[in-house]
């Protein structure tokens, strides 16, 4: 256990602990972007020292051929991003330490669609859960991660162009032990989770709130599946990290700093392996993307029909939402923004209880609420708690009793930080008090003798203006916490 209140199995990698160091505040009026993807550290950024001398980039990052189309300096564009917990240069005992197995082959950990605007102003990050039952060009239909196991980048990029439509014009792909030196190169990065992870496999330990990780860390973060939704979890997770990433990229004053931006730029560029085109060209787009903010850039997930799906095989998978994932794809395609959230609920679930009279953002699902009886009800809480649970939110533990029973109206008690989510745990209990409580430890529901029935609440994003058919896609941008 580190001061950080988080704990992970084991001595780090090489038998070396990276401590977790505290990253300067600040902010610079040097503005790049870095978009992280995979297990998340694609570095793109757009100024420092570094980016003047050409030959030094291009000398430390691989190249690969993945059969993409390649792309003019200007347009839209597609990339393909993948995560590869290639093991070539580790130990057995960094292998058993990082908890990366003992599969045959390497396939991909993750898969990220990024989309450049038309005007590089925006940058749209889609989720391929890894587990995705799909077709894959000449072999079959096996889950999406096995397309590098099969033909490499070339059946990656095939497999992807086919299952979303999209052209793919680059390709980029991240090792674990990149992933980790970018994170520590930054001194850390900061993470918040709703809910309380406890992972028998990698031993990673953490408490609702917010950690600062080191690299091995933030690594086991990412890659952990020890929660509710599983694989879905996780992606909220990579995309959470990513955000920070940028955020401490951007806040900390790195691209301002020699020393720590020549630590970031060695740490990446030795992480990645891109396709040729985008080798020759990355500084260039590099330099386009360099006044991107953390607000434009909006991450999803493709849309899943079933979460539960068992394999011909036997194994465990999900479907994606045909017409939901083809309607994403073609706005992405269309270079449509993702995210205008509005909030749609059952008749009776209204959010006017909400600390603030604004949208909801954060869905039930992510968030984790403790469950209080203040009444004298026997049972209500155990009730509250089911009904909680049944309609998407997370309840991980028993519902507790208050010292006494006198509790006349429900209240909605969170920490400061967490008014997003409190606002949707409010719009479940309809005219219940919600109360900002210094020292409180998440979400707590306080049940009254009043308003303690719970409705359904569902978040959604904005229609576009001409009503799709199908839902559209739900939506965050980069500067949003999943924990609020």
């Amino acid at each position: 256990m580190d001061d950080s209140g988080v704990h992970v199995g084991g001595d780090a990698y090489g038998g070396v602990r990276l401590a977790a160091r505290r990253a300067r505040r600040g902010r610079t009026s040097r503005r790049s972007l870095i978009v992280s993807g995979s297990l998340s550290a694609v570095v793109l950024a757009g100024s420092g020292f570094a980016w003047a001398i050409p030959t030094y980039v291009s000398g430390k990052i691989a190249s690969v051929d993945a059969g993409t189309v390649g792309s003019t300096e200007r347009g839209a564009m597609n990339i393909l991003v993948v995560g590869i917990d290639k093991r070539d240069n580790l130990t057995r005992r960094q292998q058993n330490q990082l908890h990366l197995g003992r599969e045959v082959g390497q396939r991909t950990d993750t898969m990220m669609v990024v989309h450049l605007s038309e005007d590089h102003k925006q940058v749209t990050v889609v989720s391929l859960p890894r587990d995705t039952w799909i077709d894959i060009p000449g072999k079959g239909t096996h889950k999406i991660n096995s397309a590098y196991q099969f033909g490499g980048a070339k059946l990656a990029v095939r497999t992807v162009q086919q299952a979303t439509g999209l052209q793919i014009n680059h390709y980029v792909e991240v090792n674990v032990l990149g992933f980790i030196g970018v994170v520590d190169s930054l001194g850390g990065v900061t993470v918040c989770t709703p809910v309380p992870i406890n992972d028998p496999k990698t031993k990673l330990v953490m408490q609702p709130g917010t950690h600062e990780l080191n690299g091995v860390n933030a690594l086991a973060y990412s890659r952990t599946r020890a929660t509710a939704r599983s694989d879905l979890d996780r992606i909220d997770r990579q995309q959470q990290v990513i955000s920070a990433l940028l955020h401490q990229a951007l806040s900390a004053g790195t691209l301002a700093n020699p020393a720590k931006l020549g630590a970031l730029v060695n740490a990446t560029l030795g992480s990645l392996t891109v396709d040729d085109d985008l080798k020759k060209n990355l500084l260039g787009l590099a330099t386009q993307l360099k006044d991107v903010s953390t607000d434009d850039v909006a991450f999803a997930t493709v849309p899943l029909a079933n979460v539960n799906y068992t394999t011909p095989t036997g194994e465990s998978a999900v479907l994606w939402d045909k017409d939901a994932a083809r309607d994403l794809f073609r706005r992405i395609g269309s270079d449509q923004p993702l995210t205008k959230p509005v909030v749609s609920a059952s008749p009776k679930a209204s959010p006017s209880a909400s600390p603030k009279a604004s949208a909801l953002t954060i869905a039930p699902s992510r968030i984790a609420v403790k469950v209080t009886n203040g009444t004298a009800v026997a049972g209500l809480g155990a009730r509250t708690r089911t009904a909680l649970l049944a309609s998407g939110f997370q309840v991980p533990s028993a519902a507790g009793n208050t010292a006494t029973h006198d509790t006349a109206d429900t209240i909605v008690r969170y920490a400061p930080g967490r008014e997003d989510s409190a606002r949707t745990v409010a719009a479940a209990f309809p005219g219940a008090e919600v109360r900002e409580v210094a020292g409180a430890d998440g979400i707590e529901v306080v049940l009254g003798q009043q308003h303690h029935d719970v409705k359904k609440v569902t978040v959604t994003v904005a229609a576009s203006p001409k009503p799709s058919p199908v839902a559209s896609p739900v939506a965050r941008t980069a500067t949003q916490n999943i924990c609020r």
